[in-house]
């Protein structure tokens, strides 16, 4: 399940329903990102994620496609929120369930790695000066390089 969102998330709530009824899995393994307020030369007030939402599902939902042919999973979620995000708030909550727990962590840590460089989101950090523009940083493009490098 891939959905974007404005609303609000609960990242327990989305957890305790995801984890509903897995009488066969032996993992579940989540991650929640949140919105950080910066650094000390470049303090964030606010986030902007500008996104076409059937269009970033579609991809978001390529990419989720590409992990269950990579990992031995059985279920996965992903909801990410777009519009304006308070400092501190989640901005991301992506489940993985599977047997075994590498298959769980590898899946998800993967699936982190492509949508925050793959997934169609335009992100404007607000500060005190203003609005600026974010890119994907190095370490982003070198995360997403090594599942390229990798030979399942």
């Amino acid at each position: 399940m891939i959905r974007i969102t404005r609303d609000l998330l609960d990242p327990a709530g989305l957890l305790a329903a995801f984890s509903s009824g897995l009488d066969q899995t032996g993992a579940v393994v989540s991650f929640t990102g949140l919105t950080r307020a910066g650094e000390p030369d470049r303090p964030v007030t606010g986030l902007t994620l500008q996104a076409h939402p059937r269009f970033t599902e579609a991809v978001m939902t390529e990419i989720e496609a590409e992990a269950r042919r990579r990992f031995d999973i059985q279920k996965v979620a992903a909801v990410h929120r777009w519009g304006e995000i308070a400092v501190g708030a989640p901005i991301i909550f992506v489940a993985v369930a599977a047997r075994h727990r590498r298959p769980a962590f590898e899946a998800c840590d993967y699936l982190m790695d492509q949508f925050k460089t793959r997934a169609p989101f335009w992100k404007r950090e607000d500060g005190p000066d203003g609005g600026r523009w974010v890119e994907p940083r190095e370490e982003d493009l070198t995360d997403l390089a090594r599942w390229a490098e990798e030979t399942r």
